[in-house]
């Protein structure tokens, strides 16, 4: 894991900060993130990543990255809309940022539209469980995750 993030562990004590790579200690955040999943027949249980959303309350960060794989998609069922699946999904990014034409659940605090979009679900785009970290940039770890865990 790079120096400037790192995973938190029940019973893990640390000294508060973590290193920026230059040996000076930088404040180190809590963030929970949660992959957004695509499952287009969920009795068959299979799905595909295809986001992810980190919250981080003392970062006073909410981001969601999105990216929906047609082929991937076709594959797990072909007769799945992949353009009505992307516009829920940009729907997802919309209530993240707040976007005033995104509806109610827009209009709520980062908490509460972390809450809403990390809920679990029974709909065709279910988020994972959600995981705990520390991080000293959520920007720079919304990317990280969505490199490994959609791209």
């Amino acid at each position: 894991m790079p120096p400037s993030v790192r995973s938190t562990r029940k019973g893990q004590r640390g000294g508060g900060g973590v290193s920026d790579g230059g040996g000076s200690p930088t404040r180190a955040l809590p963030y929970l993130y949660a992959v957004l999943r695509v499952v287009p027949r969920v009795e068959r249980e299979e799905f595909i990543n295809a986001g992810v959303v980190v919250f981080s309350r003392p970062g006073r960060f909410l981001g969601v990255r999105t990216h929906l794989d047609a082929a991937k998609l076709r594959a797990l069922d072909p007769s799945c809309d992949h353009s009505l699946v992307a516009a829920y999904l940009a729907g997802i990014e919309a209530v993240a940022g707040g976007k005033k034409d995104a509806g109610p659940i827009a209009g709520l605090d980062r908490s509460e539209r972390f809450h809403w979009i990390a809920a679990p679900s029974n709909t065709i785009i279910q988020p994972s469980p959600v995981h705990p970290g520390l991080t000293t940039d959520p920007a720079a770890t919304l990317d990280r995750l969505f490199a490994a865990l959609v791209l």
